[in-house]
């Protein structure tokens, strides 16, 4: 049984991304996204033109600056290396940890498995969500240009 990691937020977040479960490479950098063929944090880096680094501490004062929160949807289970359809034996995360403290204004589910998990358990929060493409490398057709589109009519309405 592997467990994941805690929430990344604070009370000023808004937009909550929950991506799966943390794949091999990260539960070993022991943060989230640790695979650098990952491209979350470059959409990120790209998208608010933020050259922020590597480092742990970086990409959480990156996120927390931004208001945004960052969690997998599974808090724990059984997985053969960092496929997501090898998830089983799950424990879903407890969303009501970061909702009842923070402000969610708008949910990112990052990829098909985290939409479905969620749409499953939290079906309240629809309204909220949105399904973007995973970031992952097994996703060889990215298009980033959702997550973009995304992110600038989010940003917007709270410029």
């Amino acid at each position: 049984m592997f467990k994941g990691f805690d929430p990344v937020f604070d009370e000023r977040s808004e937009l909550l991304i929950l991506g799966s479960f943390p794949s091999v490479k990260s539960r070993e950098d022991g943060f989230y996204y640790g695979n650098k063929r990952n491209v979350f944090w470059q959409i990120l880096r790209d998208y608010f033109n933020d050259k922020f680094g590597d480092e742990r501490e970086e990409k959480i004062n990156f996120l927390l600056k931004r208001r945004i929160a960052l969690w997998d949807i599974v808090e724990s289970c059984e997985i053969e290396g960092s496929s997501d359809s090898k998830i089983s034996n799950y424990r879903l995360a407890d969303l009501d940890r970061v909702l009842s403290k923070a402000k969610i204004r708008g949910i990112i589910l990052n990829g098909k498995k985290s939409f479905e998990l969620f749409s499953k358990a939290y079906k309240n929060l629809l309204p909220l969500a949105v399904c973007l493409p995973s970031t992952s490398p097994a996703n060889v057709g990215m298009d980033r240009e959702k997550w973009i589109c995304f992110l600038d009519k989010f940003f917007s309405e709270t410029r």
